[in-house]
């Protein structure tokens, strides 16, 4: 096992070599507290999880675990980072050991810096909600939770081919419960052949992913093969926000349509998502459009472009219309008060419908998703979707609505 200082040392190489980690709950490890450039365990930890850090440069690994104690049985879920759910309901029994693999992407803000003469900066313009987050750090997080068993933990470096999402709060990492986006949710129904690397932003737009620079973080990695989920539309229809309005006749599409040449241009495959829709329903129990024309646009780009289309909408507004007007809130964010943003459940729900969607409609990545079918029109209930919760709770809304 590394010390702290052979650890640090290995982290100023460009690809570290593989790291081992005894995590049973009676190892020092699970004493020793994280310091900047080694490893350890974060605060807060309690009886119903922990979390484990391991400064690494930024990239992409494969984090492979031994589940399960001679003495208890366990029941594991696992996170990364910013509450991605990587491993769900992991169940052994006494004695039992299980081991499981997945990859998941780190990083940091740092750009490579343009040239003296050329516009552009050398970092994510991030906020301070960001900076509170385990997404743009110096290190690898990973949560344990539920009734955890770990029994060891190894870190390697990894190269597959990248999933990255561009989007706004519905899309995110949310970082502290109740809220939970769909991108946090998809890898746990992916295979772990395929990396997903969610650059989505709370209040982003089309326009502001390009200012902030988050868009320039996400093609500084991309490479052939890989492939660029494009969801927004929440924030882009705000006329009350004048600097990153589009119409969606017009600029909307436009801004589209350089998100996807930037893909093409370094050998990437986009794809277009339509944005879920609001939880408002009528006196008949139908969903009431609040973004119809934005997805309308989507979907006639993508027949022009011809680009896969996964349409979220269509899916959402089934959804909340299955459920019923007295049900529905359970899937989302503030107890049922948050209209646009999700809970654990009903970002699980989302994922799945963009499970089957990417299983119907892109044949390239169907291999690799590992969700059981899904019909929006029949959706599981809350008893039958168990998701532990996070250590880390908030009561402040997502940005955006």
């Amino acid at each position: 096992m590394p010390s702290s200082a052979a650890l640090a040392l290995m982290l100023t190489l460009a690809t570290p070599g593989p790291l081992q980690f005894d995590l049973s709950a009676s190892a020092p490890e699970r004493q020793h507290r994280y310091e900047m450039g080694g490893h350890g365990m974060e605060p807060g930890g309690s009886d119903n999880g922990f979390r484990f850090s391991v400064a690494l440069p930024q990239g992409d690994y494969r984090v492979t675990l031994t589940l399960g104690d001679r003495r208890t049985a366990g029941d594991t879920t696992v996170k990364a980072e910013a509450r991605r759910l990587m491993l769900r309901n992991i169940v052994t029994a006494k004695g039992q050991f299980v081991t499981r693999s997945f990859l998941v992407n780190i990083r940091t803000p740092a750009l490579p810096p343009p040239p003296a003469t050329a516009p552009g900066g050398s970092a994510v313009r991030i906020d301070a909600r960001d900076a509170r987050e385990a997404t743009w750090d110096e290190k690898l997080t990973l949560e344990f939770l539920g009734t955890p068993q770990v029994a060891s933990l190894r870190i390697e470096p990894a190269s597959a081919p990248t999933i990255f999402l561009a989007g706004d709060s519905t899309v995110t990492d949310q970082y502290a419960e109740p809220a939970a986006s769909w991108g946090q949710m998809l890898p746990a129904l992916l295979d772990d052949r395929i990396i997903i690397a969610n650059h989505a932003k709370s209040g982003e737009t089309l326009k502001s992913f390009l200012t902030n620079l988050r868009f320039d973080k996400l093609l500084s990695t991309m490479k052939p093969g890989d492939w660029l989920f494009i969801q927004f539309g929440h924030n882009d229809q705000k006329r009350e926000w004048p600097q990153t309005y589009v119409a969606p006749d017009s600029t909307y599409p436009a801004y589209l349509r350089a998100y996807i040449a930037e893909a093409r241009r370094r050998g990437a495959h986009p794809v277009l998502v339509t944005s879920p829709e609001r939880r408002n329903f009528d006196a008949q129990g139908r969903i009431i459009d609040t973004l119809g024309d934005y997805a309308a646009a989507v979907r006639k780009l993508a027949s022009e472009e011809q680009v896969p289309l996964i349409d979220l909408n269509g899916d959402s507004r089934a959804i909340y219309e299955a459920l019923g007007v007295d049900r529905a809130p359970a899937a989302f964010n503030d107890g049922g008060r948050d209209k646009t943003h999700h809970n654990n459940y009903g970002a699980w729900l989302l994922a799945s419908a963009v499970a089957q969607r990417i299983r119907d409609t892109i044949p390239a990545l169907a291999p690799h998703v590992t969700a059981p079918a899904f019909a929006p029109t029949k959706p599981p209930s809350i008893a039958q979707v168990v998701i532990a919760p996070s250590l880390i709770e908030s009561d402040q809304r997502p940005a955006g609505n």
